[in-house]
């Protein structure tokens, strides 16, 4: 059954608002653990591996469970997943705050909290991938609209505002910024719990999860087209880490500023990445879904070019500001392709294999980063980097061209709702092919 759509196929469902608001204030929940989790870490050690230990834990639960989680969010309610989920990661927060207020928090219940809360976003953000398409028709033009403003919502909830929150909060009490966050997983759980229910995905139980979970990993891989959209964030990945762990000292002893600076560094980054969310859609239309993903990667590896030969802070600037938009882009035109093309019985299989291969190249993103640094020059990893991006869009090009899109949208088109196509306003989503 596809949700009831009114004026027009290309307007989202009230759902969709609930859906937005209840994201929306998670992720404002979750810029302020971010923030406040180190810090608290802070009042409890100086340790450099305590708390590098804090922050692996929050890594682990997709290395180590992001395929098995996928096949187990196919097997379940995508809407019950998600307000379970965040109901339970709202009562887990009450123990590090009750342990905060008693002056018995510790290094290691922060690193279990950490990595408690990394699984709980496992599930909730594999389900709310998976009930998306449901909840639009797997509609593309719909799709992209609903992940721009999804994207926009997160980058300023997180980004902007949920930092500073945490900070502020911290300096209120310990408990203080965890209680908000417990109050923001609460929140999210009611609205999603109103959600319109969407058809359960048809997936045997009798087979085993394991190779459940190796048919969506298999998916990914067979399949040019998605296996294309999986390795541009994993490769990405790399690259970006490989900035991400010198930047600080690079905006230090290269561009000369100081704490300040480098936080608007940062924000013209987050700034860039907002309007690039915004114009997803558009470049989709102008160009074609496939041509406008290998534009926008092209664009972050030439943005990263100009960030590594940046002669003073205000060109670095702009570089992360473009940078930022190309991320922002992709990060709307990639998942709303996906939701678009993969059966529903395997959607959360096969967006936790594309978000697993993504986090498990981190780690040597940032080991490549600090070895170029240490054995070259902080510039080093920014034209690594760099050239790491380029290489990885002109490998993938022809992986995810237009003509690739249009064929995948095609084969997926049966699973919609005939009713909801448009062939006129589909003939613009996906561009020319050539």
């Amino acid at each position: 059954m596809t949700p009831n759509l009114t004026n027009g196929a290309a307007k989202l469902p009230a759902g969709f608002g609930r859906l937005w608001t209840a994201q929306t204030v998670s992720s404002l929940g979750d810029g302020v653990t971010h923030a406040a989790l180190p810090l608290l870490a802070l009042t409890l050690t100086r340790d450099p591996m305590a708390l590098a230990v804090v922050t692996a834990a929050g890594t682990l639960p997709w290395l180590l469970f992001g395929v098995l989680g996928g096949a187990l969010v196919d097997r379940w309610d995508r809407r019950r997943t998600m307000w379970v989920t965040d109901t339970a990661r709202a009562t887990l927060l009450a123990v590090p705050a009750a342990a905060a207020a008693l002056d018995v928090l510790s290094i290691p219940l922060l690193a279990a909290v950490a990595f408690l809360l990394a699984l709980g976003g496992l599930f909730f953000d594999t389900a709310a991938t998976a009930y998306l398409p449901d909840l639009l028709g797997r509609d593309p033009t719909r799709l992209e609209r609903a992940n721009a403003r999804l994207r926009g919502a997160q980058t300023t909830a997180s980004g902007f505002a949920g930092p500073p929150a945490g900070s502020a909060l911290l300096a209120l009490g310990r408990s203080v910024p965890l209680l908000a966050d417990a109050v923001s997983f609460a929140l999210s759980a009611l609205l999603v719990r109103s959600l319109p229910a969407v058809p359960r995905p048809a997936a045997s139980a009798r087979e085993s999860l394991l190779r459940q979970a190796r048919a969506g990993a298999s998916y990914v891989f067979r399949d040019r087209l998605l296996l294309g959209l999986a390795l541009r964030p994993a490769v990405g990945n790399v690259a970006f880490l490989a900035v991400e762990t010198v930047l600080a000292l690079f905006a230090r002893e290269r561009l000369g500023v100081g704490a300040l600076g480098f936080g608007l560094l940062l924000t013209a980054e987050a700034t860039g990445g907002l309007l690039g969310a915004g114009i997803a859609s558009f470049l989709g239309r102008r160009l074609g879904t496939g041509t406008a993903l290998t534009c926008t990667a092209a664009i972050e590896g030439l943005a990263i070019l100009g960030l590594a030969s940046a002669p003073n802070p205000y060109v670095a600037g702009l570089a992360l500001a473009v940078c930022g938009a190309g991320m922002g882009a992709t990060m709307v035109l990639g998942p709303s392709l996906r939701q678009a093309i993969v059966p529903a019985h395997l959607m959360g299989r096969v967006a936790s294999t594309s978000r697993m291969l993504a986090m498990c190249a981190a780690p040597f993103g940032a080991f490549l980063g600090g070895w170029l640094a240490t054995t070259y020059d902080l510039r080093t990893p920014l034209y690594a980097a760099a050239g790491l991006l380029l290489t990885m869009t002109a490998v993938t090009a022809t992986m995810t061209s237009n003509r690739r899109v249009e064929t995948a949208l095609r084969n997926a088109r049966p699973q919609a709702d005939p009713a909801d196509q448009d062939p006129a306003e589909e003939s613009a989503v996906h561009g020319t092919s050539r």
